[in-house]
């Protein structure tokens, strides 16, 4: 094999060897059949058993030079005292243009800024946002009007009763994928109106099926939906009556129910007429579902608690140590939802009661001017 290295005369480069000696390292390491253990045994003879490169360090100069072609570093950027100038500024701003979502970090590495600097020209000089992926769904053409319906109707038990959010116990299920999901903190688009791009991801088979409660006085649950081996199954009528039943009958057994509205969307599985009947038994005539006693409207993730607040925190929980099976995934969730104390789940009911008045100003709209603080 035939190597081309760039080699600046008397540079020093990784852990303190010179490039000649990374020449040297690149040259054995071919030598011997590409192999790390072999190339570490034979630059024993040249830097005896202590002082040799450690095999770490020749697999990362092997991956450098073959990813680069060189065995030199990156120069450090020069940082220029008078770091926000007109020239800079229009270095970052050209940068921008030509790619919004770059982190401030390689940003500011291309251009020889410091994080800081780069930031604050982004910010102060050039008055840019970084506008963070929300996720929602598309609304057809009657969603505006069925959203616009429940949100009076919220408003009207609202004026009658401030508290009212902290009556309403809501519910859904959420699929946690063993690949992770979308990381929502790393992605920024900086840009001076909102652009509203649109993120797809694909489905993948490993999952675990959760389901959950939230109300202003804490969470009920985790409830898994899986069969005796468990393994995630698909949640039908049958299976959401017996989680009802049999898990949460007992949870809510001690809690007072007067005045207490039961919330889910519009599942088959959660509005079959058996179901209905059974929800009836504890929540008479106070259903919000479709169908149900007061009508929930279709795709209106950013009204339900669990969207727009519980399964997002929890995904930032549960994937932190990259759980290797779902086993440690289950325990992960459990853990994070125990750590949820009941004040928080306070501070998210007052979020949702700003939601529903800005469902009214925006007619049944999406909910731009939203922003979330726990």
């Amino acid at each position: 094999m035939q190597c081309v290295i760039f080699i600046p005369s008397s540079q020093t480069t990784m852990a303190g060897y010179s490039v000649e000696q990374h020449v040297q390292i690149i040259k054995l390491f071919y030598e011997n059949g590409s192999s790390v253990r072999a190339t570490f045994r034979a630059l024993r003879p040249f830097y005896g058993r202590d002082d040799r490169p450690a095999e770490s360090t020749i697999r990362r100069l092997v991956d450098k030079f073959e990813s680069t072609g060189s065995v030199n570093n990156q120069p450090v950027p020069v940082r220029q005292r008078n770091a926000r100038s007109a020239e800079n500024i229009a270095a970052v701003r050209d940068s921008v243009l030509e790619n919004p979502r770059q982190s401030i970090p390689r940003r500011a590495q291309e251009l020889g800024l410091s994080q800081t600097t780069t930031w604050r020209i982004l910010r102060c000089d050039l008055s840019l946002h970084p506008y963070k992926i929300q996720l929602t769904q598309e609304l057809k053409v009657n969603d505006h009007r069925q959203r616009r319906v429940f949100a009076d109707w919220a408003l009207e038990q609202l004026e009658v009763d401030a508290d009212f959010g902290k009556k309403i116990i809501f519910s859904d299920e959420a699929h946690f994928w063993m690949n992770g999901y979308v990381n929502k903190q790393n992605c920024r688009i900086w840009d001076e109106t909102n652009p509203h791009e649109v993120h797809q991801v694909a489905m993948h088979p490993q999952k675990v099926t959760v389901w959950c409660r939230f109300w202003a006085g804490g969470v009920i649950g985790p409830y898994f939906f899986e069969n005796d081996n468990g393994v995630a199954v698909t949640v039908n009528g049958e299976r959401y009556r017996s989680m009802i039943t049999n898990f949460f009958w007992p949870e809510i057994e001690n809690m007072d129910l007067d005045n207490m509205w039961f919330q889910q969307d519009g599942a088959t599985c959660h509005t079959a007429h058996a179901t209905m009947e059974v929800l009836h038994e504890q929540f008479l005539d106070m259903v919000i579902s479709r169908g149900g006693d007061v009508n929930w409207p279709p795709r209106s993730c950013d009204l339900t608690p669990l969207d727009f607040f519980l399964w997002g925190f929890l995904k930032s929980q549960v994937y932190a140590n990259k759980p290797q099976t779902t086993d440690a995934l289950k325990v992960n969730i459990r853990h994070a939802i125990d750590q949820i104390q009941p004040d928080l789940c306070a501070r998210v009911i007052e979020n949702w009661t700003f939601r529903v008045r800005a469902t009214n100003r925006s007619r049944g709209g999406h909910l731009n001017d939203v922003i979330f603080h726990t």
